[in-house]
């Protein structure tokens, strides 16, 4: 509790990137690409929040994304080990995509993934070549429908 106000938070498996002030957590099991997506997103100006744990934190109708402090600026780079990245710092998270999960449809409906009581957009991998520059189109202006 901080100043009368019960603090809801949350640590999740996940990476976490903002672009333009919007917040993108990335899901899925260990070798599912979570920090690929992120590298390239980041080679196309997204900055780095959080690799491999995310901390959640409910502020209102927001959810802010973190890293821990011991995770904060560093990225796995598979076979290169880790690296040195600017750390974005915390983030209100815009838009969920989960590599776990497969997407059948062309044209999906809309989906969300709740996370401490507050439903978030929610997109399926799993990860494709073309991936990180749809989403960094979706964080930049949105959906269409």
């Amino acid at each position: 509790m901080i100043g009368g106000k019960v603090i809801r938070t949350e640590q999740l498996h996940g990476t976490t990137v903002a672009l333009d002030g919007k917040g993108l957590l990335i899901l899925g099991p260990s070798g599912s690409g979570k920090s690929t997506l992120a590298l390239q997103l980041m080679a196309v100006g997204a900055g780095l929040v959080s690799d491999d744990r995310t901390v959640l934190q409910r502020e209102g109708d927001r959810i802010i994304a973190a890293a821990p402090s011991t995770l904060s600026g560093r990225i796995e780079a598979r076979g290169l080990g880790i690296l040195h990245a600017k750390a974005a710092g915390p983030v209100a998270l815009s838009l969920v995509v989960d590599l776990g999960q497969g997407e059948d449809m062309r044209l999906p409906p809309h989906r969300y993934r709740e996370l401490l009581g507050i439903r978030l957009p929610l997109a399926l991998g799993p990860y494709r070549p073309h991936l990180y520059a749809a989403l960094r189109q979706y964080l930049l202006a949105g959906r269409a429908d």
